[in-house]
């Protein structure tokens, strides 16, 4: 079928990357960006189906699908998808988010058009044979209790619950054993078909391939999709803890204990995000692990990891500590987080690490946008987020822009040990305290 382009639809920059966006018809994006130095193509398919959409009686549901939805389309077997895959060298990443569901590869120049079609009839027309399911239930089921041998993964897991009560954010993205053991082809299909959408699908192509050309390879495979757009999630509001919450998890035939520690933060598309990023990066990133590494880790050698991360989203995402540290080292480590989150909050950062942790964030773009893969994640992520195209041009730009006051005030905001949420995974038993 021809291409459909509104003239709106179609936008070019004229620095930094320059990809070309088009929204066919049916409402898919194409994004295309062409890097014709290697006779290679990254293809990226997300959807815009991640966990959030799972149904409320099977959370997992949409994790259980990526790990099935290749397994076999109507026109082609497992096998068939299996040999067209390895004949080419290829290994096809699935994976789901809150809130995306994407497909991911690289494949050479040679092998687009094909590579393309077979990712395209996988998102469209996934078959999700028995057989194939009763495989993938065996292995999500042993992956999750596998999860739940581990103190890491149960702390964060539990820490993401006390944040985010009766919220999706707050929910294992692989659900619970019960419910993937009771999960049919029948409920998957029906899945697949009321949140997979054109509408919801941007493909991004970063490679050796002419703009025009994967723009008309795109439109061949999707421009003839047709289902409604589903209906939008309602997520409920994310607000701050009002109080110190702590849960313990005792693993007693573990070595070793894990700490998470945490808050609530901003959205990807607050104005603050920035100053927050840069915050993140001082506590807990830059160097060995900013002011946490450096007090935890490396001058009271009580940790054999400590760092923060910041994971912002479409709702309030998580800002969090994580530690690994010996059972008797527990104690003097949460006191450590709480000294550091505490001073920070109170003074705020120096100079020098506003200056240092700004070149680091910029000075990681060009290392990130360095393959064809790191391309197009970064164009995915500026698409579902709306940042622009030209977002590679401006980011290091509104990071050197912040102020050092700004931070503060993002400190100032967000940390406080009194509204902290902990949990300790491990051998460890809570005397009690906190």
């Amino acid at each position: 079928m021809p291409l459909r382009t509104h003239t709106s639809d179609l936008t070019v920059q004229s620095s930094g990357l320059v990809p070309v966006r088009t929204a066919l018809a049916n409402g898919v994006v194409v994004v295309v960006k062409e890097t014709p130095k290697i006779p290679a193509v990254t293809i990226h398919l997300a959807v815009r189906s991640g966990s959030v959409c799972d149904p409320a009686d099977a959370p997992g549901a949409m994790h259980l699908m990526s790990r099935v939805i290749d397994r076999g389309t109507a026109s082609r077997s497992a096998a068939e998808i299996a040999e067209d895959l390895d004949s080419r060298g290829i290994t096809l990443t699935i994976a789901v988010t809150q809130h995306l569901f994407s497909l991911a590869c690289t494949c050479l120049a040679e092998d687009f058009d094909a590579v393309f079609a077979l990712m395209g009839d996988i998102v469209m027309s996934p078959a999700f044979p028995d057989a194939e399911l009763a495989t993938r239930k065996a292995e999500v089921m042993t992956a999750i209790r596998q999860d739940e041998d581990s103190p890491a993964i149960r702390a964060v897991e539990a820490l993401m619950a006390l944040l985010y009560p009766g919220h999706p954010y707050g929910c294992p993205t692989k659900g619970t054993a019960e419910v993937v053991g009771r999960m049919t082809r029948e409920r998957l299909s029906e899945l697949h078909g009321r949140r997979f959408a054109p509408s919801e699908l941007s493909a991004v192509v970063v490679g050796d391939e002419a703009v025009e050309r994967a723009r008309d390879v795109a439109a061949r495979v999707f421009d003839a999709w047709r289902a409604p757009p589903p209906a939008a999630v309602a997520l409920p509001p994310v607000g701050p803890a009002t109080r110190r919450q702590r849960l313990v998890i005792p693993m007693m035939n573990k070595a070793q204990a894990d700490v998470a520690y945490g808050f609530t933060a901003v959205t990807r598309t607050d104005p603050t995000y920035y100053a927050c990023s840069l915050m993140n990066n001082i506590l807990g990133q830059y160097s060995m692990g900013g002011r946490l590494g450096d007090s935890i880790r490396e001058r009271q050698g009580m940790a054999y990891y400590a760092f923060s991360s910041l994971e912002t989203n479409v709702a309030e995402g998580p800002l969090m500590v994580r530690a690994g540290v010996s059972p008797e080292n527990v104690g003097r480590a949460v006191a450590s987080i709480d000294e550091e989150i505490g001073r920070f909050a109170r003074e705020g950062a120096t100079a020098r690490e506003l200056r240092e942790s700004q070149q680091y964030l910029v000075g990681s773009m060009p290392r990130a946008l360095e393959t064809n893969a790191g391309i197009a994640l970064f164009l995915q992520t500026a698409e579902f987020f709306g940042l622009g195209l030209d977002y590679d041009v401006r980011l290091p730009e509104r990071l050197r822009a912040v102020t050092l006051d700004e931070v503060a005030d993002a400190a100032r905001r967000l940390l406080d040990p009194e509204r902290a949420s902990l949990v300790i995974a491990g051998p460890y038993q809570d005397p009690g305290v906190g």
